[in-house]
């Protein structure tokens, strides 16, 4: 894991599935922890949603908040 991977998790996107379109962040625990079971995708994607699912797991979550983009309200 590289600093730049925790700034991914809360810019990507799943690109598949359920839960397409959502940040990897922000997708919930069970989804991460059946890929963990089930395997997770190869490459870049695979790596993003393993450190997510450890850090969903170890209850770490709050340590992505200060990445995360302000929201613009119109």
């Amino acid at each position: 894991m590289v600093a730049e991977d925790l700034e991914k998790l809360v810019s990507k996107t799943m690109p598949f599935g359920k839960h397409q379109g959502t940040l990897i962040a922000d997708l919930p625990g069970p989804y991460l922890n059946w890929f963990a079971r089930e395997g997770f995708p190869p490459g870049e994607l695979g790596q993003l949603l393993s450190l997510m699912q450890e850090i969903d797991h170890n209850g770490l979550s709050e340590l992505l908040t200060p990445l995360r983009k302000p929201v613009r309200h119109a």
